[in-house]
């Protein structure tokens, strides 16, 4: 089997570098919501050059996780636009109405669909914008590392995706139910779980004020945003 790996440079200047084995790692991005807050789809809005939706799937493609499932739903043939010539499977959760739940359930049974051997999976958000290549591979670095079975980023305090779930918890977020979403499975396992520092993960883009305040951030050099 061939091992999918990408360094991970830390920030200190020591010479170690991290390498992540994205091997039976697959990704699933949750993309169903209406926006209502928003006033339309955040799925489209622009950041770096691409959409929201087209940013978080390649941030998952480009790292390595396979296979890579975006989950749509309330905006799915727009979002499905957005998605052109990326090497991701759509899943359409016909009733994303029923709340956030209900797509990560459609999302992991799309990935156990596409490959049963699948070890492990990472859950993502379309409107987390400062989600990088370097934070989905500490995910799994620290998965590997640490033999524990979720991995989840601590920011605001307090915790949630993007966090990947090891195939033992499959089951368990195939019967989810309501608006909690996966956050209640790392509620419920927290002493076991590992939590791996995240400051920009509190940065989500509900409301056109959030937009607004992501618009007028200082950042550099948007071109390396994912890296």
């Amino acid at each position: 089997m061939k091992r999918n790996r990408i360094p991970i440079v830390p920030e200190s200047s020591e010479p170690t570098v991290l390498v992540a084995d994205l091997a039976g790692v697959g990704a699933v991005i949750l993309a169903a919501g209406p926006s209502t807050r928003m006033g339309r789809p955040k799925q489209l809005l622009q950041f770096g050059g691409e959409t929201m939706l087209r940013r978080a799937a390649s941030v998952a493609i480009e790292v390595g996780c396979r296979p890579v499932v975006v989950v749509t739903g309330a905006n799915a043939t727009a979002s499905r636009g957005a998605l052109r010539g990326l090497d991701v499977r759509e899943a359409e959760n016909q009733q994303w109405e029923s709340g956030i739940s209900s797509s990560v359930r459609v999302g992991i049974e799309a990935v156990i669909t596409a490959n049963p051997g699948t070890a492990a999976a990472v859950l993502m958000l379309c409107d987390q914008p400062f989600v990088t290549r370097e934070i989905i591979a500490q995910l799994v670095a620290a998965y590997r590392e640490t033999g524990r079975s979720i991995v989840a980023s601590r920011y605001g305090g307090s915790y949630g995706v993007p966090a990947l779930f090891g195939k033992a918890h499959f089951a368990e977020l195939t019967t989810l139910e309501g608006a909690a979403g996966a956050k209640q499975i790392i509620q419920k396992h927290l002493p076991k779980v590992h939590l791996l520092p995240f400051p920009e993960g509190e940065i989500d883009i509900d409301t056109p004020d959030d937009f607004a305040r992501l618009q007028s951030m200082d950042y550099s050099d948007t071109s390396n945003a994912r890296t």
